[in-house]
């Protein structure tokens, strides 16, 4: 009996810590994040802050420490939540995704998806010997009105590394990563001759960097191209390019940070984008897996 209870016992730590990403997770984080009574966007401070709540459990229950950051907007109080892994190592990876929506919708591609990335990477990185300490954070106001304004949850937490001097090697934006599609024709590209390069099925997963786009993206990209989980595309283009800064990494290169974003490329793709119809449903989960583990891969292979 006690040999039984043993080989339960590490068999139920195997499970929880395991580092793969679960199915069955994701969907059960899809539904807390989607299925709310209002939608998350900046006007529902309730439902943001139950959002963020739940982040921060989940959070709590892998990392070394997790917190909320706090700022105050128009005289309301927005907040990321944050958590760190290998707090032991001096060089920081930022790994990012904003959990409010635009508008009235449920917003499961954009951007539960990113969210449901960091939560994922949170229950994989557990007990995880790492090269580098890594920082989760879910962002608040990434959408309209505040979209490229400096109340955005990801500039107050760019801003914050600056301020504190933080060693950062580099960030990774999770940009809606759960959208695919096998049908010609069901990819666009800010530049039609794109599609010559990169197709127009929508059956892939984008890491979009901008030219120069420093040591910890190239390194970053270089591998995770070299993963056979999932077909994967860099698309680096100048960074004026329409949809190339269409997410939390543009403030990291605000203060000159090496930072990336990994996308299904949004509304050059998935043309519920920002409607009602982006809904759960719609979602790819098996390909979903398959970028987190790919994502996960990667950061505890970069040096």
């Amino acid at each position: 009996m006690k040999n039984l209870l043993s080989i339960l016992l590490i068999c139920t730590f195997q499970f929880t810590y395991s580092q793969t990403s679960d199915s069955l997770k994701i969907k059960e984080h899809l539904i807390k994040i989607t299925k709310t009574e209002k939608a998350r966007n900046y006007k529902n401070i309730t439902t943001l802050n139950q959002v963020a709540s739940y982040i921060h459990n989940e959070f709590s229950t892998y990392a070394d420490s997790t917190y909320f950051q706090k700022f105050n907007v128009n005289g309301k109080t927005y907040k990321n939540v944050i958590c760190t892994f290998g707090s032991y190592n001096s060089q920081t990876i930022v790994i990012g995704a904003h959990y409010d929506v635009c508008g009235d919708q449920e917003g499961a591609d954009d951007n539960a998806s990113g969210v449901v990335g960091l939560l994922e990477l949170a229950r994989m990185l557990t007990r995880k010997t790492l090269k580098h300490k890594i920082e989760l954070v879910a962002y608040t106001l990434e959408e309209p009105p505040f979209f490229r304004t400096n109340k955005m949850g990801s500039y107050i937490h760019a801003k914050s590394l600056k301020h504190n001097n933080s060693n950062v090697y580099g960030m990774i934006s999770l940009e809606m990563i759960g959208y695919f599609d096998d049908t010609i024709d069901s990819q666009d590209y800010p530049i039609d001759d794109l599609s010559k390069f990169y197709g127009n099925k929508g059956n892939y997963i984008s890491l979009v960097n901008k030219l120069k786009k420093g040591d910890f993206a190239q390194k970053f990209t270089s591998i995770f191209l070299k993963k056979k989980h999932i077909e994967a595309k860099e698309i680096s283009i100048p960074k004026h390019i329409t949809g190339v800064d269409f997410s939390d990494h543009l403030n990291y290169w605000s203060f000159d940070y090496s930072a990336l974003m990994i996308t299904d490329t949004a509304f050059y793709r998935n043309k519920n984008y920002h409607s009602a119809k982006d809904k759960m449903n719609t979602l790819n989960i098996s390909k979903m897996t398959q970028v987190i583990n790919t994502v996960y891969e990667t950061l505890t292979e970069l040096e």
